[in-house]
């Protein structure tokens, strides 16, 4: 029988040693009480691979909470523009969202709302009168439109939104944080005398 000598036997010992802490591992393992589960439902699978130097295309939603409006982040295979966030606002939180805890206050709309774009400005166009919507869902929709993407390549909280529906107008709104408020126009000064 030969000898084995330098790195040969050296590799062969870790071997051997990878072999006897393998075993001791899976041994050590069994005995340590955790009971087998079923598996657990934790929202929607991860889907697409982002490739790499590509900004990520995730739309941004707007739904209510239990401590108030929330920003629900779905992933997009491009970026969505104000149209396809509202209709994807309008078919409401999806499975995951729900378990959040997170529900849509917008009401029914006897047809469907209407996204034009300008630079940095959003129209959106109701099916009924656009002052019956409460705070809460001028709320969703000003800042689901407005962290859309919008031409003009401006920050969501200076994108203008204005709703108008039968021939009522209501804004222009910023989303400020999580919530929507009417853009100010500063008063022009008097002169004084």
């Amino acid at each position: 029988m030969s000898r084995l000598g330098g790195p040969a036997a050296r590799l062969a010992a870790a071997c051997l040693a990878g072999g006897l802490l393998t075993g001791a591992l899976a041994v050590a393992l069994t005995g340590c009480g955790i009971a087998p589960t079923d598996v657990i439902d934790a929202g929607e699978p991860a889907s697409g691979v982002k490739a790499p130097g590509q900004p990520t295309a995730d739309v941004q939603l707007f739904f209510y909470g239990p401590n108030g409006l929330r920003s629900a982040t779905r992933p997009a295979k491009a970026p969505a523009d104000p149209q396809s966030a509202i209709d994807l606002l309008m078919d409401g939180p999806n499975h995951a969202e729900r378990q959040r805890g997170l529900s849509s206050v917008l009401p029914k709309f006897p047809g469907r709302l209407l996204a034009t774009t300008g630079r940095g400005t959003v129209h959106l166009t109701l099916p009924m009168n656009a002052k019956l919507l409460d705070s809460a869902s001028l709320n969703q929709l000003v800042c689901t439109a407005a962290n859309a993407r919008v031409p003009g390549d401006k920050p969501p909280g200076e994108v203008t939104v204005t709703i108008v529906g039968d021939g009522v107008r209501v804004g222009p709104m910023v989303c400020g944080g999580n919530n929507a408020f009417p853009v100010v126009q500063p008063s022009p000064e008097k002169p004084a005398r």
